[in-house]
């Protein structure tokens, strides 16, 4: 079980910086080809130097992006340079400088470049970074992050040869997709022809790359799928994965416990996911109380003042609990970040004028103890 964890926490796994973690992945690899192939439907790449599971979702959802990632010019800029690392040798070596003229060249009929521009410099040093964490770049000699400060500093790099295995590999032509709905689309068109098969895979992939697999009602062929197919979903998952499945009416969950988390998880031990589950909790009491009701579809509606009003009534009453910067911050930030946290773990979406609360939010809440006053004098 903790082979395949590996490869679902890391993006891929690489030889000659984690020789332990490859060695014993690649030796686990008989125990779940099979379920990664049959379930999932995900290619499993091992070569003499790398091992990568390609974790296409199910759909594709915000929080999926590149962290480190901050404007869609830093995933023009990766393109580019995954076309340049294409065309150098493994171990070969190159400037910096060559780099950016390259970049300039490609980019200029998309986007102006200019490297005087320090949010621009900025842009590029992310990316660079970002390939120098995959071990897809080495810097032989300098810092990426000087050019961040000052145009013109040179830095020496090392193709490593690992970004020939970055993209995914698709079974179609997508030159002429434009966006990320016509992956989807085309999954749909797949359906049609092999409807088992697809639908198979993406109720797996669902809960393997998200926080929940919702719909919309009791026809959908997703939900039927995983009602009907409870039992050996349940036993693949928690056999190769660990953990239970949960099912509700239009929802369902794979929980992991306490005890045996890993990857990327909520609640942990951090001031948002804490001060989150308590915004959770309020949401339930208001639920509880009948001051907020569900629709027919188990969502919750809420005008956005009325979110925030439940957001800074957590504030007023918690803050002594809660971390000087969560604490002084502007109220317009804290109700932000709050939103976006709960958007990448699917427990809101905004839909046209309103916020919609989605199920997630019901998995897990939290309360400081009864007696706990809340007062700043008890931190």
């Amino acid at each position: 079980m903790s082979e395949i964890r590996e490869l679902l926490e890391n993006y891929w796994i690489c030889k000659d910086t984690d020789k332990e973690a490859y060695y014993k992945v690649k030796h686990g690899i008989s125990h779940f080809q099979k379920f990664v192939r049959e379930q999932l439907g995900w290619r499993l790449i091992h070569t003499d130097h790398l091992l990568k599971l390609e974790k296409i979702p199910a759909h594709a959802e915000a929080f999926m992006g590149i962290q480190e990632f901050q404007e869609i010019r830093d995933y023009c800029i990766l393109c580019v340079l995954l076309i340049y690392l294409e065309d150098k040798e493994e171990q070969e070596q190159f400037l910096l400088s060559e780099l950016i003229d390259f970049v300039g060249v490609q980019l200029k009929a998309f986007m102006e470049i200019d490297w005087t521009s320090f949010s621009q410099r900025k842009s590029l040093v992310r990316v660079l970074q970002f390939l120098e964490r995959l071990s897809m770049l080495r810097v032989y000699e300098g810092s990426s992050e000087s050019f961040g400060q000052e145009a013109g500093q040179e830095v020496l790099y090392e193709n490593t040869g690992y970004s020939k295995y970055f993209a995914a590999s698709f079974s179609g032509d997508i030159s002429a997709f434009q966006s990320w709905e016509d992956f989807e689309k085309n999954q749909m068109e797949e359906l049609t022809e092999d409807r088992g098969h697809i639908r198979i895979n993406r109720v797996y992939r669902q809960p393997a790359t998200s926080p929940a697999l919702y719909w919309e009602n009791n026809e959908d062929p997703d939900s039927l799928y995983l009602k009907n197919q409870r039992a050996w979903v349940s036993r693949y998952m928690g056999e190769y994965l660990g953990g239970r499945l949960d099912i509700h009416k239009n929802a369902a969950f794979w929980m992991l416990e306490e005890d045996d988390c890993y990857g990327r998880s909520h609640p942990r031990d951090a001031m948002l996911p804490e001060l989150v589950t308590l915004v959770c909790a309020n949401i339930r009491v208001e639920l509880e109380a009948g001051r907020l009701t569900k629709a027919e579809n188990k969502r919750i509606y809420m005008e956005p003042a009325a979110f925030a009003g439940l957001v800074w009534e957590c504030r007023e009453k918690w803050k002594g609990a809660w971390s000087k910067e969560y604490r002084e911050m502007e109220k317009e930030k804290l109700i932000k970040n709050v939103q976006e946290y709960m958007k990448s773990w699917m427990m809101l979406r905004a839909e046209e004028e309103k916020l919609c609360i989605l199920p997630a939010a019901g998995k897990v809440s939290g309360f400081y103890p009864a007696d706990y006053k809340g007062g700043e004098e008890d931190k």
